[in-house]
C-alpha cells in the first residue's frame, strides 16, 4: 500500500503520476486535511482519502509531501505509527535524512527527494539520497515511484543542496530568462503572444537538444554563433554584463539557503 500524505500541487503530480503508470487506485492512500480537496481527489481519481495517522499504519512506503515546515510536527506526530519496515520517502526540501530518522522507528529506511516542478507536466527532474538505513532495494522503490513523475537520478545526500539550487530552484531561472526575452520582443513591437510562442519553443528545442545529443553546452552554442553574426554580437553583451558570474553566485546563494534550512 503507498500512502501520500500531502496533495498540494506535487503531491496529487505523484498521484496522478503513480495511477498513470498503473498503479491500482485500490493500492494508493492519501492523506489530505483541506476537506473540499480530499473529496475532489475521492471523485477524480477515485481513491481512499484518510487521515495521515491510518495512512502511517496502513503504508508499506509512505510518499511524504508537505511543505517543510510541517512535516516535522507530523511526524511527531504519526511517527510511531510507522511500522519500522515502511519505507519513508519524503520530497520536502531542507529536511535531511537524518532529520526524518529521529522523528520514525529505529532503522526506518528513510530516502531524501528533491523533485522540481516540472514533474507536475511529467517532466520532473528528481535527485534521491538514502538514508542510514536504506538499502539499494529502497532506491529501486523509490526510483520506481518517482520516477512516475520524470527523470531520476541518485546522489549523494551530501549534494542534495547543490541539487536544489540547480534542479529544484532551476526552473525559476528558465523562466527568469523566458520571462526577460517575451518582454524584449513585446518592448521591440512583437504582439506578447507571438514572443511568448517563439520564446517557449525555442526554449524547449534547445532543452531537447541538450538533453538527446549528448553534446557539451560549449559545442551547441558555438553551433549557433557565427563569427561576427547576430548571437556573437548577443553573448557579448551578456558577458559585458556579467551574465556568467551572475548566475553562478545565485546558484551558490541558493545552495547556502538550502544548507541553512537542513540545519534548521
Amino acid at each position: 500500500m503507498i500512502a501520500i500524505i500531502g496533495a498540494g500541487k506535487m503531491g496529487e503530480a505523484l498521484l496522478a503520476g503513480l495511477l498513470a503508470k498503473g498503479h491500482a487506485p485500490q493500492v494508493v492512500l492519501v492523506a489530505e486535511p483541506r476537506v473540499e480537496h480530499a473529496e475532489e481527489l475521492r471523485d477524480r481519481y477515485g481513491i481512499e482519502v484518510v487521515l495521515a495517522e491510518e495512512a502511517a499504519k496502513r503504508a508499506n512506503t509512505l510518499l511524504l509531501a508537505l511543505k517543510p515546515q510541517d512535516l516535522p510536527d507530523l511526524l511527531t506526530d504519526i511517527g510511531h505509527h510507522v511500522d519500522p519496515e515502511t519505507l519513508v520517502i519524503s520530497v520536502a526540501a531542507g529536511l535531511t535524512t537524518g532529520a526524518l530518522e529521529e522523528r520514525v522507528p529505529r532503522r526506518t529506511p528513510v530516502v531524501r527527494a528533491m523533485p522540481n516542478t516540472p514533474a507536475l507536466m511529467g517532466k520532473g527532474m528528481t535527485a534521491v539520497a538514502a538514508g542510514r538505513y536504506a538499502a539499494p532495494a529502497h532506491l529501486d522503490r523509490a526510483e520506481e515511484l518517482l520516477g512516475a513523475v520524470g527523470e531520476v537520478l541518485r546522489i549523494d545526500e551530501r549534494h542534495m543542496d547543490t541539487v536544489t539550487a540547480i534542479s529544484g530552484s532551476g526552473p525559476a531561472y528558465f523562466y527568469y530568462i523566458a520571462e526577460t526575452m517575451i518582454e524584449a520582443g513585446v518592448a521591440m513591437g512583437m504582439p506578447r503572444a507571438t514572443a511568448q510562442k517563439l520564446v517557449g519553443q525555442t526554449m524547449n528545442g534547445a532543452a531537447t537538444m541538450l538533453d538527446g545529443t549528448g553534446e557539451h553546452p560549449v559545442v551547441l552554442r558555438e553551433n549557433v554563433t557565427s563569427p561576427g553574426g547576430t548571437t556573437a554580437a548577443a553573448l557579448r553583451e551578456l558577458e559585458r554584463h556579467g551574465v556568467r558570474t551572475a548566475f553562478t553566485d545565485a546558484i551558490e546563494a541558493a545552495r547556502d539557503r538550502s544548507r541553512a534550512l537542513s540545519e534548521g
